[in-house]
């Protein structure tokens, strides 16, 4: 399983945990400042393995399974490595009725991945929502965060090719 792997074995620079132990040291092991301490590691290394979670339990004596329940029940935490570009189709009523179903499905033949993975190369992430309130352009899809309205299954090419 990745989460279990150790801290030494993602390609975490030196600086990275130079800062990695900065922010746990700043924040201290008081477990009110756990979330804001976990937002600054996320934002230094883009993830929160459980091997990053450890070294916060060791360094402040907040429990590992505190830690663990924290960053696995926000959906902004993640224990793994996230793709440099987030895919969101939104497949609620009115986009999935106006071909949502059609374009997840390309997007899934065209980029090998499913719903909740990156491509191997790193480059998208592919995830499904639920509602954007965007409804008047279904089918509706965002990729970092700029919305695409009344996408067809052959829009799609151009509109990923924009995002290297």
């Amino acid at each position: 399983m990745e989460e279990n792997r150790n801290l030494q074995d993602y390609e975490f620079t030196s600086e990275q945990y130079a800062q990695l132990d900065e922010i746990i040291d700043k924040f201290g092991n008081s477990q009110k400042n756990l979330i804001p301490m976990l937002e600054k590691i996320q934002q230094i290394l883009g993830f929160i393995p459980v091997s990053v979670q450890e070294r916060i339990a060791q360094k402040t004596g907040i429990p590992e399974n505190d830690i663990y329940g924290v960053v696995s029940f926000y959906s902004y935490f993640t224990m793994k490595p996230r793709a440099r570009h987030r895919i969101q189709l939104c497949l609620g009523t009115a986009c999935y009725v106006k071909g949502g179903k059609e374009i997840a499905e390309t997007i899934e033949k065209m980029l090998n991945i499913k719903q909740g993975e990156n491509t191997p190369d790193g480059r998208f992430m592919y995830e499904e929502a639920r509602c954007f309130g965007t409804c008047g352009l279904a089918p509706v899809m965002a990729i970092d965060g700029k919305v695409y309205g009344k996408v067809k299954v052959e829009d799609l090419e151009e509109i990923l090719s924009q995002y290297k």
